[in-house]
């Protein structure tokens, strides 16, 4: 079963339509990247996933639970759905430590020990087990980034979406956030990743899905996407953003 159904949904802002019966699927482990133009509909159909954004039409599935049925309990649904946004939205004014462990104290039960614990051993894995005492606001961009990483892990998540994870941050930085990410595409996270970096499409992605005017243009395996495109607005989309 896959981990993450989208049947025909759409979205409307007013008289807006931002997607157009969009469908596609992600399976276990598998890692799919989703680009196109700004005002495409990226963010806001990742936003569906977890119902951050609601929709109009459609069915969204993740782990066979419907995400839009009032019978589904959202916030149990959610803290199994790791988010990662483009601006990090960590809490100011607590520690990277009570960062990590807030989430898992008050969604998931843990008790502070235990929830400091898994916290601690996640900033370990991203490489910032020396800054736990610091505060967000004394780490560089890519630094922040990777705690909101490891704070997603630490609530145990079944998949993982990205909403442009890169795009705040200052060019240096970029790479130590996509390895990051790179590394967890390969212990087999199921992921779903909105971003404009091409090049970690290439290394890790199963598939991309190419998106334009709120709506699935293409939806192909990364070799198809890159060098065969079928559409010719993804040829023309590559033919810019592939010259840089």
């Amino acid at each position: 079963m896959p981990m993450i159904e989208i049947h025909k949904i759409s979205k409307w802002y007013g008289s807006f339509q931002a997607l157009k019966e969009c469908s596609t699927k992600v399976n276990k482990g598998e890692v799919v990247v989703v680009c196109g133009p700004s005002g495409s509909g990226k963010s806001t159909l990742i936003k569906t996933v977890n119902a951050l954004e609601p929709i109009q039409q459609g069915e969204i599935l993740v782990d066979g639970y419907s995400v839009h049925d009032s019978r589904t309990n959202l916030p149990k649904l959610r803290s199994r759905i790791g988010m990662v946004f483009q601006n990090f939205e960590l809490f100011p004014h607590l520690s990277i430590t009570r960062n990590l462990a807030i989430a898992q104290m008050k969604v998931l039960g843990r008790n502070k020990d235990e929830a400091v614990e898994r916290g601690l051993k996640l900033l370990d894995r991203v490489g910032l087990s020396a800054h736990k005492d610091k505060y967000p606001g004394q780490l560089s961009g890519g630094q922040q980034q990777r705690v909101a990483i490891a704070r997603a892990l630490a609530m145990d998540p079944i998949a993982m979406l990205f909403d442009e994870p890169t795009s705040a941050l200052d060019p240096e930085m970029i790479n130590e956030v996509l390895d990051v990410m790179v590394e967890l595409a390969q212990e087999g996270m199921t992921m779903m990743v909105v971003t404009h970096e091409m090049g970690f499409a290439r290394r890790v992605a199963d598939r991309v899905i190419f998106m334009d005017a709120g709506e699935i243009v293409e939806d192909d395996s990364k070799e198809q996407f890159f060098s065969q495109p079928k559409s010719e607005r993804a040829r023309e989309f590559l033919s810019k953003i592939l010259l840089h």
